[in-house]
């Protein structure tokens, strides 16, 4: 499995290939690199500012960068898939204490596994009932230092009694600031900031 390079790094890469070849200033330089999950190659452009040719792995260059501006138009995550192992038991925890709605526009049936898309403000959380490749244990006892999705929230110290009340394990924010994390019922790491 490839790893993804830094423009740097590509560069790099690239002159090391093919070192008798001469760089003029912003030449945009296609480098392959295969990405984990679809081993597809997917060609990348980055811009470099170098003069003269390649000398050995020497290149002088004012910098690299991907672009002078990414702008394909991003507004907002719309969704964050998470895994579940039971889709009631999870639904237990994300509807009936966390209190968030079912989305019953969002089809369930056109998927090969069982899930529910639940809103969290104009944004989601698609459960997913399939195996989970993550290990349940061993995980870091504050979630903060796991992947995780952050809710943004009015009260954190509201949450606080709602999962006191349920006798479900929590951490508050090691910075000091009004946040809480907690784990679903299969390890999932959750944040709610206070906003």
């Amino acid at each position: 499995m490839a790893s993804l390079l830094s423009p740097s790094a590509a560069i790099s890469l690239r002159l090391k290939l093919n070192r008798s070849s001469a760089v003029s200033a912003n030449t945009p330089s296609k480098i392959c690199c295969t990405f984990p999950g679809n081993g597809r190659c997917q060609r990348l452009s980055f811009k470099t500012k170098a003069a003269g040719s390649v000398e050995g792995n020497v290149l002088d260059k004012e910098s690299a960068s991907i672009s002078d501006k990414i702008d394909y138009g991003v507004v907002g995550i719309h969704h964050v898939g998470i895994l579940c192992e039971n889709l009631e038991r999870s639904l237990e925890f994300y509807q009936n204490i966390l209190g968030l709605e079912i989305n019953e526009a969002r089809p369930h049936d056109k998927l090969p596994y069982r899930g529910a898309w639940l809103w969290v403000g104009s944004e989601m959380i698609h459960l997913m009932e399939l195996p989970n490749p993550d290990p349940l244990i061993g995980r870091p006892e504050h979630g903060g230092r796991d992947r995780h999705a952050c809710i943004s929230i009015r009260d954190v110290s509201k949450l606080q009694a709602i999962l006191d009340k349920a006798g479900i394990l929590y951490t508050l924010s090691r910075s000091g600031r009004p946040a809480i994390f907690t784990r679903d019922p299969d390890a999932n790491a959750l944040e709610f900031t206070q906003v």
